[in-house]
């Protein structure tokens, strides 16, 4: 059963993720999830907000980044819209964890973390918008 949508609007600057972070984490509650899942969660999406922030704009322009959240036959769904550069974090290469640290390359483990702690993750291009979907099992959590 689909309960109503969370629709949550926040700018593109990095002190919006105390308030993103402190929003997931009241609806977390108020869906019934545990403190590891609200923790998983927040992480994962805290990541992709943050390159959303960091790398997602051309320009020193104000942008919104509209996140939709939903529970949905026990899984909680969670949408993130930007008008950022076209970014695909599904299609990012898997760090090589077994390599030395000093010989791995920068980034990726953002999106990597995301998408092994949340159940299912999709992207898509429509428009001039990113839509990131997430999923995450509220009753059950996946372990990295």
């Amino acid at each position: 059963m689909e309960k109503e949508k969370i629709l949550l609007e926040f700018k593109n600057i990095l002190t919006e993720l105390d308030r993103l972070r402190e929003d997931l984490e009241s609806i977390g509650k108020s869906f019934g999830m545990s403190k590891k899942g609200i923790f998983q969660t927040n992480l994962a999406l805290e990541e992709i907000f943050t390159n959303i922030v960091s790398y997602g704009y051309t320009d020193k322009e104000a942008h919104w980044i509209i996140i939709t959240v939903w529970d949905q036959n026990g899984m909680l769904n969670i949408c993130v819209e930007d008008d950022g550069i076209p970014f695909n974090p599904v299609e990012e290469d898997m760090p090589d964890l077994k390599c030395p640290i000093e010989d791995r390359r920068i980034g990726g483990l953002g999106c990597h973390f995301m998408r092994t702690v949340m159940d299912d993750v999709h992207y898509e291009r429509i428009g001039d918008k990113n839509v990131l979907t997430m999923k995450k099992s509220i009753e059950g959590e996946k372990t990295c």
